[in-house]
């Protein structure tokens, strides 16, 4: 139904700018062979009388020529038509009251006529009828029935004339509204474009630099004689290649699944990183009332827990692990806690991570705030967004 009513009010607004009558064809034809009936059949006593019938032919006529085009035409047209008209209505013949009263309604229903200009038009027939029913001894009682009828026609064509333009207005207004919501679809586009750019940057940047630092040491080793070490650059660089597409699945995974809520991503980011780290169990625990949040956020979130249960597996292998996730009034806040590791981790060597830096720009890119820090013998990151 909804569907059906703006594309109706839309082929009504493509009308309109495409020049078709203000009143309608309908009523324009309607209107030109009620006077033409009334004319064919009238019986005036006088040749004045003739005279002003036509002109309000004349402008009926003109008001018919710039109606299409020329809105201020038109008014004039009718105008005339109206005021001719009315100086005849006194008549014996009724014919001149009933075009009076047939102009003004049209002219009260025209939607480009100012309020004020059809209360005047119509306020002078009116006045011009009382006169010339007065002037021709008609009795009071009469004048006022066509007082009457004169007001009941203004009531009825202003009624048409503000149902037209409402229409027009809604029509503008669903064209407005559909170009609001292009331009929004564009600015999400756009925005998930920035995101998942930044996503891959983070991921990818760290790891293929310092792969690319390894193997020129390697190159430049080699170029030396020292095979030894520049085996174990070319080691290093492999683990480093391994860590960063282990890094990048993970992050295309994330990008997969952002469409979740967020307790749900961060659970199955925790039941993965299960299964990727055997014996890494991490506990979500999800506080407060919850409730959606953007999409902005959500993304920080979840690879801000992703980084820090990554660099849990990495720095105490093993440990238990403690993902929280608060509402807060105002704010959304994340803490993965793990405690002390059952053994101790294999040394790593290479460059150290960046990972906690990468964390603090993504948060702080929606607001958020980064801390990190030993929590006795474990270590506790906490992320908070305010939403």
């Amino acid at each position: 139904m909804a569907g059906s009513a703006g594309s109706a009010v839309q082929r009504l607004w493509a009308a309109l700018r495409a020049g078709g009558p203000e009143t309608g064809w309908l009523d324009r034809l309607v209107t030109s062979a009620l006077i033409v009936g009334l004319l064919a059949t009238a019986r005036p006593p006088a040749g004045w009388v003739w005279a002003c019938w036509g002109v309000t032919v004349a402008g009926w006529v003109l008001f018919l020529a710039g109606d299409r085009r020329w809105r201020g035409t038109a008014q004039v047209g009718l105008g005339v038509a109206a005021v001719a008209a009315a100086l005849t209505a006194g008549a014996d013949d009724d014919t001149g009251l009933v075009l009076t009263f047939v102009v003004l309604a049209m002219f009260t229903a025209l939607p480009s006529s100012p309020p004020g200009l059809s209360l005047t038009v119509v306020a002078a027939g009116t006045a011009l009828i009382t006169a010339s029913e007065l002037a021709m001894g008609a009795p009071v009682t009469r004048v006022g029935l066509y007082v009457g009828i004169a007001a009941f026609t203004t009531l009825t064509g202003l009624y048409r004339r503000q149902f037209h333009l409402r229409a027009v207005e809604t029509a503008q207004l669903l064209e407005l509204t559909r170009g609001a919501q292009a331009e929004r679809a564009r600015a999400a586009a756009l925005d998930e474009r920035t995101r998942i750019a930044r996503e891959l940057h983070d991921v990818l940047a760290h790891s293929l630099g310092a792969l690319g630092v390894q193997l020129e040491l390697a190159t430049a080793l080699l170029e030396d004689g020292d095979s030894d070490r520049a085996l174990d650059r070319v080691r290093r660089a492999r683990r480093l290649a391994a860590d960063g597409l282990d890094e990048a699945r993970a992050a295309v995974n994330a990008l997969r699944t952002d469409a979740l809520p967020l307790p749900e991503a961060l659970a199955e980011l925790a039941e993965r990183h299960g299964r990727d780290h055997l014996g890494a169990h991490a506990r979500v625990e999800v506080r407060g009332a919850t409730r959606p949040v953007p999409a902005a956020v959500g993304v920080s979130l979840t690879g801000a827990a992703r980084e820090a249960l990554t660099n849990a597996a990495r720095h105490a292998p093993g440990a238990p692990l403690r993902v929280v996730l608060e509402y807060r009034p105002d704010s959304v806040a994340l803490t993965i806690a793990n405690g002390p590791p059952p053994r101790p981790p294999v040394p790593r060597s290479g460059p150290p991570g960046a990972g906690l830096t990468g964390m603090r720009e993504r948060l702080a890119l929606v607001g958020g705030r980064l801390r990190a820090g030993a929590d006795g013998q474990g270590w506790t990151v906490e992320a908070e967004v305010p939403v």
